[in-house]
């Protein structure tokens, strides 16, 4: 009997590939043969080439919120893509098909259906992305990183919370202070500004580094292209992109200075940092960091200031509240059930592709959850 077969999707930025790698893992241990459709150039190719899974390029054009005379071309790019995915789909013949979402994901997904392939599909954000909403009819269910997340037209929508990175929280403070430098005799305060880099939060750690320093030691993950030699001082590290270390430069923080994507913003939150949040605005965005800082500060998980708001003085501020604050946000932070993202998707997977179990049996949670893609469609 031939393994089972899954092709994962997602791209664009890390938030749509990193929760992937924790669901590759388990199933290739489980003897699934895995493969990944995602872009010619796309940062999920150097995501996921390096593990050895095999990866499938695919034509994409980018779903733009505004007015371009690229969204022609891009729609062209679309349709070819959704072919390029349908053949795919044809020749691998998936048992199913995962997306994590993203531009690239839409045209894998139609194809993927077109070709009578069952998909899962994944929402990071409070509220659903286009591509999400895009394909949203078109999957078995959109399970949600939020309990209270609403997915118009969806068939099912089922809270799974995120897939954590392949020990991520098995970090070594000690050894995240040798990689970056640091002697650890003050608080350490790890800045990561997403896949990309922040240019706002660059700019003002760097503005305010003389004062910071002398309350803290610093790690900050700026982006590629961003590392700022004259900035160097003692305590301070910097690092462009880090991979397999950022389990150890998160075990060696005290407090964390961050954007609010949802899938770094739930690792935080496992991870039990005291965080400061600075959502991306709206001019760059559609809002959706925003409505995450505004969900974890209302569960008293993290602290946020709006980007607008940012500048030397509140930075210091904010985060000597947040120093100030530490016990009482981890104690909330540990209080605060997630489920087994892991196990439960696992079994939604499984169940999908029509397969006993092969992968560790789950808790009862998961069994439920997944039995719930058998119940009459919601709509």
């Amino acid at each position: 009997m031939k393994p089972p077969r899954i092709l994962f999707t997602g791209g664009g930025t890390a938030g749509h590939v990193t929760p992937n790698l924790a669901l590759i893992e388990g199933l290739r241990e489980a003897g699934w043969d895995v493969h990944y459709a995602g872009s010619r150039d796309g940062i999920e190719r150097r995501i996921i080439e390096p593990l050895g899974v095999t990866y499938h390029t695919l034509p994409t054009g980018k779903l733009r919120r505004y007015l371009s005379l690229e969204n022609l071309l891009d729609a062209f790019r679309v349709l070819a893509g959704i072919f390029a995915g349908w053949r795919l789909a044809r020749r691998l013949r998936p048992d199913v098909v995962f997306s994590k979402g993203g531009f690239v994901s839409v045209p894998v997904v139609l194809g993927a259906r077109l070709a009578r392939v069952p998909v899962l599909a994944h929402e990071s954000d409070c509220s659903p992305g286009l591509a999400t909403r895009l394909v949203a009819r078109w999957v078995a269910a959109v399970c949600t990183n939020f309990p209270d997340t609403q997915v118009s037209g969806a068939r099912r929508v089922l809270y799974t919370g995120t897939p954590l990175r392949p020990g991520l929280l098995a970090g070594s403070r000690a050894q995240g202070l040798v990689h970056a430098g640091l002697a650890g005799a003050r608080p350490v305060l790890l800045v990561v500004g997403g896949s990309l880099g922040s240019q706002a939060l660059n700019a003002c750690i760097r503005t305010a580094l003389p004062r910071l320093l002398s309350h803290y030691e610093i790690i900050h993950i700026c982006g590629r292209g961003h590392v700022a030699p004259e900035a160097a001082m003692a305590g301070y590290a910097q690092f462009e992109f880090v991979a397999e270390p950022y389990r150890d430069l998160l075990a060696a923080a005290d407090l964390v200075l961050s954007r609010a994507g949802a899938n770094g913003l739930l690792e935080l939150i496992q991870a039990r940092k005291p965080t400061l949040l600075v959502p991306l605005g709206t001019a760059a965005s559609r809002g959706d960091q925003i409505e995450n800082a505004a969900w974890a500060a209302g569960r008293g998980l993290a602290r946020r200031v709006l980007e607008a708001d940012l500048n030397e003085e509140r930075l210091l501020a904010e985060l000597s509240d947040l120093l100030s604050e530490k016990e009482a946000l981890q104690q909330r932070l540990a209080a605060f059930e997630v489920p087994d993202s892991e196990r439960l998707l696992l079994a939604l997977l499984e169940k999908l592709a029509g397969r006993g179990s092969t992968v560790e049996p789950g808790q009862r949670a998961a069994s439920a959850t997944a039995q719930r893609l058998d119940e009459p469609d919601s709509k």
